[in-house]
C-alpha cells in the first residue's frame, strides 16, 4: 500500500501484562514482525514493565512507548515518571491526552499541551489523543471538540516540533466498544484536522503531520482503514494483546 506518510502503528497495552507476560508477547511480535519495513511499529506496555522490554527491543524494528509522562522534569510529585526517566530506557514514544486520562484524571488541552513540550525536550514524540464523546458526535460538534483540543494540546510547539508529534484521533464512543467509525467519517475527521494543522503553522507541516486513527482497530478493518488518504496509522488498544491480531494489523496494513 502506498502512502505519502510512513504508517505509524502503536499498540497501547494499557494496565494490563506482567513484566513475565510482557516479555511473552514481544518475542511473538519480534518473530512475527522481525522482516517488516514499511511501518513504524510502536509498543507502550505498563510503566513495570518498561524496563525489562527495553532490552528486548533495542536490537528490533520495534520501538517502545509509555503510556504517559508529567509535565515536571522532577520534584515533589509523588507517583509521577518524568521525561528523562524514561528516556533512560530507551523510550522513544508516548502517549498523552488519552480519553481515558481526560475523563478519570481530568487532563486539560493546557496540561497536554506542557506534556508535549517536555516530551519533546528530552527527543521523545508525543502521540497526542483527540476525539469526540457519542453525545458530541450526535450533537454534530465533532470539528468543534477537535478544534479545540488540536489547538490546546500542540499549543506553543514549534513547526518542527509539530511535524514530529503525531496526532492520533480516537472517537471516544468507538474505544473499547466494538464500534468503528465508518470509513467516511474517520477519513473525514483525518482531514479537518490535517486542515486545521495547516492553518495552525503551514501547508508543508500539515502534508508531513502523521494522523492516527484509533478506535476498536482490528485486522478485519486495517487494511480498508488505513488506506484512507489521510490515516497514517493506528493507535490500537485491544487487539494489540495478542501477538497474532496486533502483527495482522499491521500486515494487513502494507
Amino acid at each position: 500500500m502506498k502512502k505519502e506518510r510512513k504508517l505509524i502503528i502503536a499498540g497501547n497495552w494499557k494496565m494490563h501484562k506482567t513484566v513475565a507476560e510482557a516479555l511473552d508477547l514481544v518475542r511473538d511480535l519480534k518473530i512475527d514482525l522481525a522482516n517488516i519495513k514499511e511501518v513504524d511499529i510502536v509498543i507502550c506496555p505498563p510503566f513495570t514493565a518498561l524496563s525489562e522490554v527495553s532490552k528486548h527491543v533495542l536490537a528490533s524494528n520495534i520501538r517502545l512507548g509509555a503510556q504517559n509522562m508529567s509535565e515536571h522534569n522532577f520534584g515533589a510529585y509523588t507517583g509521577e515518571i518524568a521525561a528523562g526517566d524514561v528516556e533512560g530506557i530507551s523510550v522513544r514514544y508516548v502517549i498523552l491526552g488519552h480519553s481515558e486520562r481526560r475523563q478519570y484524571q481530568k487532563e486539560t488541552d493546557e496540561l497536554i499541551s506542557k506534556k508535549a513540550h517536555a516530551a519533546h525536550a528530552a527527543s521523545i514524540k508525543p502521540i497526542v489523543c483527540v476525539g469526540e464523546i457519542l453525545a458530541e458526535r450526535e450533537a454534530g460538534e465533532t470539528e468543534k471538540v477537535l478544534d479545540r483540543q488540536v489547538r490546546g494540546s500542540l499549543a506553543g510547539l514549534t513547526k518542527q516540533q509539530v511535524e514530529e508529534t503525531i496526532i492520533a484521533y480516537e472517537p471516544v464512543w468507538a474505544i473499547g466498544t466494538g464500534k468503528t467509525a465508518t470509513a467516511a467519517q474517520a477519513q473525514a475527521a483525518h482531514l479537518f484536522i490535517r486542515q486545521l494543522v495547516g492553518t495552525m503553522h503551514d501547508e508543508t507541516v500539515a502534508r508531513r503531520v502523521r494522523i492516527q486513527y484509533g478506535g476498536s482497530v482490528k485486522p478485519s478493518n486495517a487494511r480498508e482503514l488505513m488506506g484512507l488518504p489521510d490515516v497514517d496509522g493506528a493507535l490500537v488498544g485491544g487487539a494489540s494483546l495478542e501477538a497474532r491480531s496486533f502483527a495482522d494489523i499491521i500486515k494487513n496494513s502494507i
